[in-house]
């Protein structure tokens, strides 16, 4: 049996080598501790349970659901971005639903390039972007992310002959598995140089609301005396903020991390409606769209109370302190995150060169499972990653068998 050869470079994924090197500790015996993948271990709200609960006793949500039944979530993922942003969002032409961010990441490069056809990555990055463009047939150069740069991609090192194959670059800020975040000056530069050379800026955003150091409040600044936007010193900036115009830009989100709603598969892009449409083109080939009711728990979600945000960020947050101090106790100086779920740590200099042995060996000897930094793309190799998606005294017990490992 012949497969195709786009399936090559899909044989390895970070998550799935981890998957393998668990069972193998669960299966010797070991009580593992799972920090390598970043799944929210905290519950949907009880709001949204419940609108999603109602609907299963609604026989008119059981069947297909088509472009126009998802208007009212459409209408309610514009609406959030407008409040939060202050940035007029159209739900029928700018706004698709998707099955999660990782959909759109994924797809968006069937509609953008042609085989032989550049993306423009960040290195370190989520492995979707680079599986969307494998399977796209398009060749990916990496844009190396370094501590030195603050973990932000210099553009005037991408090579000009590159550059004229080039048709996309995809950003992610806050980022994973760095952490790291964007100020609106960088995407200001992004959004210019995208204009001057013709290419799609793509911007995943999970991570919009998991930001520690913010005070929460929106300011009374929009044009519109009832409407409240983020403050435009905000951390984690849009990337549409620097491109109000939605001239080469579109930008995921996903209800995976601010809402606690991974499982149920729910996300939407919004931007340039050329290229909303040329996704919807492309979905409309693979899928219909996900069962109404988990759009109406969604929908739930974006319009009803924020307070479960504000409790995950705190939660993660308290994660965030606990797992670094324990870290420093035991001599592993790591820098403490401005966002996301994760610890980007730099390994100690007799691992710097092999991060998937250091992870595999670390959940083969004590149970403690991490992502490996090389996993993440070349300049990811010398780090580990670890997620916060336990309470603070099991991470607390992962730092100390991690710390026998060390010693």
């Amino acid at each position: 049996m012949q497969f195709a050869k786009r399936l090559q470079p899909l044989q390895s994924n970070v998550f799935a080598d981890m998957d393998r090197a668990k069972a193998v500790a669960l299966a010797a015996g070991r009580q593992v501790i799972d920090l390598s993948l970043g799944s929210s271990d905290l519950p949907a709200e009880a709001h949204v349970i419940e609108a999603i609960a109602q609907s299963l006793s609604d026989r008119s949500t059981h069947g297909y659901l088509l472009f126009n039944g998802t208007q009212g979530f459409r209408e309610a993922a514009a609406s959030w971005y407008e409040q939060k942003f202050g940035i007029k969002v159209d739900p029928q032409t700018e706004v698709l639903p998707l099955i999660g961010s990782q959909e759109g990441t994924a797809h968006l490069p069937l509609a953008i390039l042609n085989p032989g056809d550049f993306a423009l990555l960040l290195d370190p990055g989520y492995p979707s972007h680079a599986g969307g463009v494998h399977l796209a047939g398009g060749q990916i150069y990496p844009m190396p992310l370094l501590a030195e740069n603050s973990f932000l991609p210099v553009f005037a090192d991408i090579p000009a002959p590159v550059l004229a194959q080039s048709r996309m670059m995809v950003l992610s800020y806050p980022h994973n598995p760095t952490a790291a975040i964007a100020p609106l000056s960088f995407f200001q530069e992004a959004v210019a140089f995208c204009q001057q050379h013709n290419l799609v800026l793509v911007h995943d955003f999970p991570y919009v609301d998991l930001v520690f150091g913010e005070s929460g409040d929106w300011a009374d600044s929009s044009p519109n005396p009832k409407s409240k936007i983020q403050n435009p010193k905000s951390l984690v900036p849009s990337i549409l903020q620097a491109d109000p115009e939605k001239s080469v830009s579109i930008e995921f989100f996903t209800l995976s991390k601010s809402y606690n709603m991974g499982g149920f598969r729910i996300g939407y892009a919004i931007g340039n409606a050329q290229l909303i449409n040329a996704l919807r083109q492309v979905k409309a080939a693979v899928d219909f769209n996900q069962y109404r009711g988990i759009l109406n728990g969604a929908i739930a979600a974006l319009t009803g109370p924020q307070a479960g945000v504000k409790s995950a960020v705190a939660t993660f947050q308290s994660r965030r302190d606990a797992f670094i101090s324990a870290l420093h106790r035991i001599g592993w100086n790591v820098p403490t995150p401005q966002a996301t779920m994760y610890i980007w740590a730099k390994l100690p200099s007799h691992w710097s060169q092999n991060s998937i042995e250091f992870c595999t060996q670390l959940v083969k000897q004590t149970g403690v499972a991490a992502s490996p930094g090389a996993g993440f793309g070349k300049s990811g190799e010398g780090y580990v990653r670890f997620a916060l998606v336990h309470e603070p005294p099991l991470l607390g017990t992962a730092v100390e068998r991690i710390a026998e490992f060390l010693h």
